[in-house]
């Protein structure tokens, strides 16, 4: 008996260990990921509106750079970095592995996309820079193959719980980001430490603040309203799947158009969006749009601008540039939102956040995720809503998202015979080939 508590407590400690290692180093490489995005962003690009004219000369350069370092051969098996999240999904399911250089590589180019007015987000880089951290450390400590599939989840979650200020909902996120109807709680100890460490790493120890999205007003709880929300978060889950399924199609048709040339993929899809920043006469939908973003919680937006972010970001990322695709769900969400108000009567803020966390929700397949980090970022207001929500949002969706490396391990629907353990991406490419009968 006295074994087994040793044990216990020996197992405990080394999780807490290196959960909270984890989550120091991955702090405070998300911290400087944040306070330079947000310089190139917000200081350098908005005040030079000319350096969106080397988008597609930035996209050469991340190209060239995923094309010759990028690839790295672990164990007899391809790990390609421009795989970006997939491939920290792969590597918790063990098929492959994170390179070290990962982190590095997606911090470089998330820059050079922000800089240069490529319409991304952040989480991304700080998820990857997670999983390419956990590596390091997976390497150093000689860590057993089970339990470095543990580590690489709690990379994600330091890595999401630092960039979004969101240290409960990063700790569920690394469990539930690989596999829909399936939550790894045998990593819990590892991610909630991490998530936690890289949290406060973040905010106390290098004193960065975070955006706030204020509700302020949430209404009465009624049939009528859940009836509302239903609605909404149907609507919402709609234009998540139309944003991932555009992305996807243009990432899979450039790919074959140019046999996987990165370089010129990056090069043209750069063209594409430099013309629709002059057809659309500003830059209010380049960069993260976190100007935008927050003015949907106040005032009315362009009624289309939700449209345009879905455009911009689809080209951008399907093209081959880097970085994260939550904030401009958040955006594409809050946005229609906002568009929706005119049409139905629920108060402004409270549809801009129902239609952030809905779409993230819908795309990612993180219900539960989803969830917290409404209680986390709206402080709790509204939580029988968002709940509902975040569950409709997740069964609409079907089974589409934003990464197709995630495995299928509870259907959506008992319409769908899918085995266990198939991939969105399979199931996507299956749909395709289906012929209807006659």
């Amino acid at each position: 008996m006295l074994l087994k508590y040793k044990n216990f407590f020996s197992i405990l400690g080394s999780w807490i260990f290196f959960g909270g290692l984890i989550g120091l180093i991955v702090g405070s490489a998300t911290t400087f990921l944040l306070e330079t995005n947000d310089y190139l962003g917000d200081e350098v690009r908005l005040e030079r509106d000319w350096l969106i004219y080397f988008l597609p000369l930035g996209g050469v350069l991340i190209g060239y750079l995923y094309m010759n370092y990028g690839k790295v051969f672990l164990n007899n098996t391809l790990n390609d970095t421009a795989e970006l999240n997939n491939l920290v999904i792969d590597s918790v399911h063990g098929k492959k592995e994170v390179p070290l250089r990962m982190g590095p590589i997606v911090y470089l180019g998330t820059f050079i996309t922000v800089l240069l007015g490529g319409s991304t987000g952040r989480e991304g880089a700080a998820v990857q820079m997670g999983g390419s951290v956990a590596a390091a450390i997976n390497k150093f400590f000689k860590v057993n193959k089970l339990d470095r599939k543990t580590l690489t989840m709690s990379g994600i979650s330091a890595g999401f719980g630092a960039a979004f200020g969101a240290p409960i909902t990063g700790a569920v996120f690394g469990m539930e980001m690989s596999a829909l109807g399936k939550l790894r709680l045998e990593a819990f100890v590892p991610c909630l430490t991490a998530s936690f460490v890289g949290h406060y790493v973040t905010t106390a120890a290098w004193g960065h603040e975070h955006e706030e999205f204020i509700i302020q007003n949430v209404p009465e709880v009624s049939m009528i309203t859940f009836m509302k929300v239903i609605l909404l978060a149907v609507i919402f889950s709609l234009i998540s799947v139309c944003y991932c399924q555009l992305r996807h199609g243009i990432q899979n048709f450039s790919e074959k158009l140019f046999k996987k040339n990165h370089m010129k993929r990056a090069f043209v899809g750069g063209l594409i969006v430099v013309g629709l920043t002059l057809i659309v006469g500003s830059q209010d939908y380049n960069g993260r749009g976190l100007e935008m973003l927050e003015q949907s919680f106040q005032e009315e937006v362009p009624p289309f601008a939700f449209l345009a972010k879905l455009v911009f970001t689809a080209v951008t990322l399907g093209s081959g540039f880097v970085g994260g695709e939550a904030i401009p769900l958040f955006f594409i969400g809050a946005t229609l939102g906002n568009a929706l108000h005119g049409f139905i009567d629920l108060p402004l803020s409270f549809l801009a956040a129902l239609g952030l966390i809905a779409a993230f929700c819908a795309g990612a397949n993180t219900p539960l995720a989803a969830f917290l980090l409404a209680m986390e970022m709206f402080d709790g207001k509204g939580l029988e809503f968002f709940l509902v929500a975040c569950l409709v949002s997740y069964l609409f969706s079907g089974h589409h998202g934003l990464w197709p490396s995630q495995k299928i391990y509870g259907l959506k629907s008992r319409l769908y015979r899918i085995p266990p353990g198939k991939t969105i991406e399979n199931v996507e490419k299956k749909k395709k080939h289906t012929k209807p009968n006659g």
